[in-house]
């Protein structure tokens, strides 16, 4: 168990403490469930009047927020809780699972698979002819890597991830439970004769930056020519779906359940709401954001809010649904 100084855990924050306390930290809870082994943190003046009912003895707040520390207790102030707690996590970040063994010997690997150093593969995983892995690549149990993929250094892919044939994939990625890399696009026309749909072959691949971590269960498919582009550093929740051919720009950042249709592009630090629905050849430019539950039919400036659906100014959807709202009165 882990366990710091209200002094140890301001020094690694570099922020400025008030007050004192004996208690040891070992946990991190939120404000109203903390106990006196716990920090917490507010990052918000609505949660600054739960500090006096809170059993938590040091709280990381902001430095702007006033507030007394109370007896026997600490306040942290720094620039920015919300960050400041972030790194506070990683203190207190439980190990990962170990390998009892580098490569697990129920792996199936080709004899012309690439093994950087430091490589971890785990049970009944398999991994196909002229993979590339880079050094610390970690595989845990079940994944599949298929033919001619280049996984970058210390990229970690957790259980039941599929990676389909001609990926290439950056270093330090991260791929939660069953996310799928490269399956086909969906794409298919009706047959001349008026009788069935004729499936459109998909010979693409999926190209992804460094640092991208991408949800469980979510989905990139590869192109139908050229590629499938998420670029350095994005982040994607679970059960989000990026289909053929779209280009994704640096840090842009999609919530659950949101879906791009084929060849759209986005811009650089682009946000997606949850639930966010963008039609196919959409182009969302730079720094442009998108509310939770919108459709996205059109063009996105850069910089841009739109919200609703179709989506538009987000100002101007909320004058329309006060506007509603007063009409049904």
């Amino acid at each position: 168990m882990n366990s710091y100084t209200a002094q140890q855990i301001c020094d690694v924050l570099q922020g400025t403490i008030l007050g004192q306390t004996t208690q040891n930290i070992t946990g991190i809870e939120e404000i109203t469930k903390a106990s006196a082994t716990d920090l917490t943190f507010i990052g918000n003046r609505k949660y600054a009047k739960l500090w006096a009912d809170s059993n938590a003895a040091v709280a990381i707040v902001n430095d702007n927020i006033e507030l007394e520390p109370g007896d026997n207790r600490v306040l942290i102030k720094v620039k920015n809780a919300d960050l400041a707690m972030a790194n506070m996590l990683e203190a207190f970040l439980p190990p990962t699972p170990v390998f009892d063994t580098d490569i697990h010997p129920t792996a199936i690997i080709h004899e012309t698979v690439s093994l950087g150093k430091g490589v971890q593969i785990g049970a009944h995983c398999y991994v196909g002819k002229n993979v590339t892995l880079g050094d610390g690549v970690l595989l845990y149990h079940n994944v599949s890597v298929f033919d001619d993929t280049t996984i970058g250094a210390q990229t970690v892919a957790w259980s039941g991830t599929v990676i389909r044939e001609r990926s290439v994939i950056g270093a330090q990625c991260i791929f939660h439970n069953n996310v799928s890399i490269g399956a086909d696009g969906f794409g298919y026309r009706p047959a001349d004769d008026g009788r069935g749909l004729v499936k459109i072959p998909h010979i693409g691949n999926v190209v992804i930056g460094n640092a991208v971590e991408i949800g469980a269960n979510s989905c990139v498919d590869r192109a139908k020519f050229n590629s499938t582009i998420i670029g350095d550093g994005c982040k994607i929740d679970n059960l989000v779906q990026i289909a053929h051919n779209c280009v994704m720009g640096r840090s842009c950042i999609m919530a659950g359940h949101s879906g791009l249709a084929g060849s759209v592009t986005l811009g650089d630090g682009v946000i997606i709401g949850g639930s966010a629905s963008i039609k196919d050849h959409t182009t969302i430019e730079s720094g442009a954001t998108v509310g939770a539950g919108s459709g996205v039919l059109n063009n996105v400036a850069a910089g841009k809010t739109v919200l609703g659906y179709p989506a538009t100014d987000a100002r101007e959807m909320l004058k329309q649904w006060v506007a509603l709202r007063k009409l049904a009165k």
